[in-house]
């Protein structure tokens, strides 16, 4: 999601607050909470999951790994639960042509570099640069060539663009910026 006035552009990151990425995790922690009530079932000898008979199931050694991969998941679940909460990922770039001056804002992790916070000017642009490798996992990244510093990616590496897209939006953002584009 953008948005566009005649001299600020504004990219809004989504991060981990994705709808897939609920998905996961929500079948990650329903199916490791059903592991676990397997294996304690099995042990405690009572059918706690109408599917299974406590019976047919027994402690050691079937029981015992149920329920050693069903706290397993909730650890990950639990991890993946508190990546969303924190929007690890998320953000904004900020062009502000009138100004001179880019700003790329990330979150991470809690801690004392929570804020990802990239300030510099637009005049250090060298150019918009598309980094495309087809073949069997495919990547297309867009980024800035700033000079001194190297590129800086300004797409996820998850984000599957098609050609299309990711070139209008390397077109529109080098017309903004008054900057030429590089296909690598």
């Amino acid at each position: 999601m953008s948005c566009r006035s005649e001299h600020i552009w504004i990219d809004l990151i989504t991060g981990s607050r994705k709808t897939s990425n609920f998905c996961w995790t929500l079948s990650l922690f329903l199916g490791s909470l059903g592991f676990l009530l397997v294996g304690t079932s099995s042990y405690l000898g009572r059918n706690w999951i109408a599917l299974f008979a406590s019976q047919q199931i027994v402690f050691f050694p079937q029981g015992i790994v149920m329920a050693f991969y069903g706290i397993a998941g909730l650890f990950i679940s639990c991890y993946l639960w508190c990546t969303i909460s924190w929007n690890v990922g998320g953000g904004y770039d900020r062009f502000d042509r009138k100004e001179g001056i880019v700003c790329i804002f990330r979150w991470g992790f809690p801690g004392k570099n929570r804020r990802i916070f990239l300030r510099f000017l637009i005049k250090d642009i060298q150019s918009i640069r598309i980094e495309v490798k087809e073949g069997l996992s495919a990547r297309r990244v867009l980024s800035m060539d700033i000079r001194g510093q190297g590129a800086l990616p300004l797409t996820r590496t998850d984000e599957n663009l098609t050609p299309w897209e990711i070139e209008q939006k390397a077109v529109e953002l080098a017309y903004f910026l008054r900057v030429p584009i590089e296909v690598c």
